[in-house]
C-alpha cells in the first residue's frame, strides 16, 4: 500500500473502523511489495460520497479484468450499502471528520480487504477553480497505444505520481493525447468537446464518463476521438477533469493563451455537481 496520504487517522478495513496506525502490514503485503491492487479516490460533500455507485462499479471491473493478480475481497464489501455505511461509521467516530465532512475519500482494495482513508481537499484547489491551472509541458511517449493496465487505476501508481508536481500533456508512441497524471482532458475543437479515447489509452475517470453521458456541456457536444497533439495548437478552450476536482480550466495550453477555459470548466463542473447531486 502507499504511504498514508491522510491527515487522518480514523480508517475502515473491510467495514471496520479502527485506526491508521493499528493497521497491520501483513495484511496488505500484495498491496504493499507488489503494487498488485487498485484504487479510487472520491468526493465527499457534507458527508455525501458523490458518485460512489460509478467508484465501486470501475473497483469491480478492474479486479474481474485481473483476477489472477489480484486477491479480490468478498464481494458483499464493494456492494454500495455496505460501503456507504463503513463510511457513515468512519465519519461519526471521528470528531475530526464529522458527519459533515467534506473532503476526499479514497478506496484501495488488495489481499482480499477493502481499505477506506480520509483526507482533506488540496489547499490549491479553490484558486485552481476560479483560477484555473496552465499546462506547459508534454511527456512524450509515456503510453503505448491500448496499454491495458492504464485503463485501471493500480496501486502500482509510481509513474503518475511522480509526474505531479509539473502536470504534463501525456502521449502515447505516435504522438497521441491520452491523459493528465492524474485526470482526463477535454478540448473545445473543432464545434466539439472532445477527449482522448481509452484505447489512447487512458484512464476510465468517472467524471469522464459522466460529461460523455451528458454529451453536450454549453451547447458543446461531447465526444471521445483520437486527438493529435498538434491539434491542441488549434484549441479555443480547455479543461481537465477527476472526480475530486470535477473540472479545472487551462487557461493556458503549451504556451497558447485560453481565456475562455475557465467558464467552460465552471460549467463542466456545475454540470458534474448537479449530476452528483441526482446520482446520491
Amino acid at each position: 500500500m502507499h504511504a498514508r496520504p491522510a491527515s487522518f487517522s480514523t480508517v475502515s478495513v473491510d467495514g471496520v473502523v479502527q485506526r491508521w496506525e493499528d493497521l497491520r502490514l501483513q495484511d496488505f503485503a500484495q498491496g504493499f511489495f507488489f503494487g498488485a491492487g487498485f484504487f479510487t479516490t472520491f468526493r465527499i460533500d457534507a458527508g455525501q460520497p458523490r458518485f460512489l455507485a460509478r467508484h465501486l462499479a470501475r473497483l469491480r471491473g478492474s479486479l474481474d479484468a485481473f483476477p489472477a493478480a489480484v486477491h479480490s475481497p468478498a464481494p458483499e464489501l464493494l456492494h454500495e450499502d455496505a460501503v456507504r455505511e463503513s463510511l457513515r461509521r468512519c465519519l461519526a467516530a471521528d470528531a475530526a471528520l464529522g458527519p459533515r465532512f467534506t473532503g476526499v475519500g479514497k478506496l484501495a482494495v488488495s489481499d482480499g480487504h477493502v481499505l477506506g482513508t480520509f483526507r482533506p481537499f488540496a489547499v490549491d484547489l479553490e484558486a485552481h477553480h476560479r483560477e484555473g491551472r496552465e499546462l506547459d509541458s508534454v511527456e512524450a511517449g509515456a503510453y503505448r497505444r491500448a496499454e491495458r493496465t492504464v485503463n485501471h487505476k493500480g496501486l502500482a501508481y509510481f509513474r503518475q505520481h511522480a509526474l505531479l508536481p509539473r502536470l504534463p500533456v501525456l502521449t502515447n508512441e505516435a504522438a497521441e493525447v491520452c491523459e493528465l497524471p492524474t485526470a482526463n482532458l477535454f478540448v473545445q475543437l473543432d464545434g466539439a468537446l472532445v477527449t482522448p479515447p481509452l484505447s489512447a489509452p487512458c484512464l476510465p475517470g468517472i467524471a469522464r464518463a459522466v460529461l460523455l453521458a451528458m454529451a453536450s456541456v454549453d451547447g458543446l457536444p461531447v465526444v471521445e476521438r483520437v486527438l493529435p497533439l498538434a491539434d491542441l495548437a488549434r484549441a479555443q478552450a480547455c479543461f481537465y477533469s477527476n472526480a475530486v476536482a470535477l473540472a479545472v480550466g487551462v487557461p493556458r495550453l503549451l504556451g497558447r493563451e485560453l481565456p475562455d477555459s475557465p467558464r467552460l470548466a465552471e460549467r463542466a463542473r456545475a454540470a458534474l455537481e448537479a449530476r452528483a447531486v441526482r446520482e446520491g
